[in-house]
């Protein structure tokens, strides 16, 4: 396991851009978090949808992608059901993630989006195919 007092690389150009930190990530399980700051926000002034998205689809991949031994590997999203229950405007936003079910290649998680004050943001459920193979750049 990923000691969880530390922030760890993402590996991942767009989650950096958008400033979305990996605070805790082990074998069938992820911790993202976002500082909200007004370039998240949507014309309403609460954090945007896309954003939303993208973190709950970065957790539920990040919690399959550490093996038994804590070898890091890949994986595409096959499909991603998302659920937005509340708003948020300021703060922290916390996406926690857990692997639901594996099998050899395809795995299953689920997330959830909280607020600070533990407000349910949004939940999703996916599934993720592993590859050892990165992708090409």
């Amino acid at each position: 396991m990923i000691d969880p007092a530390v922030t760890y690389p993402t590996d991942n150009p767009l989650l950096d851009d958008l400033g979305i930190r990996l605070t805790k990530v082990s074998h069938g399980a992820c911790e993202l978090e976002l500082d909200i700051e007004p370039r998240h926000l949507n014309r309403q002034g609460s954090l945007q949808g896309g954003v939303s998205a993208t973190l709950l689809d970065a957790a539920c991949g990040y919690a399959g992608l550490q093996d038994e031994d804590g070898k890091m590997g890949n994986a595409v999203t096959l499909m991603l059901t998302i659920s937005y229950l509340g708003r948020v405007s300021t703060g922290r936003v916390r996406a926690v993630a857990h692997v639901t079910r594996a099998g050899r290649s395809i795995y299953f998680s689920s997330a959830e989006l909280t607020a600070d004050n533990g407000d349910p943001i949004a939940t999703a459920q996916g599934t993720f195919k592993r590859s050892r193979e990165p992708a090409i750049r």
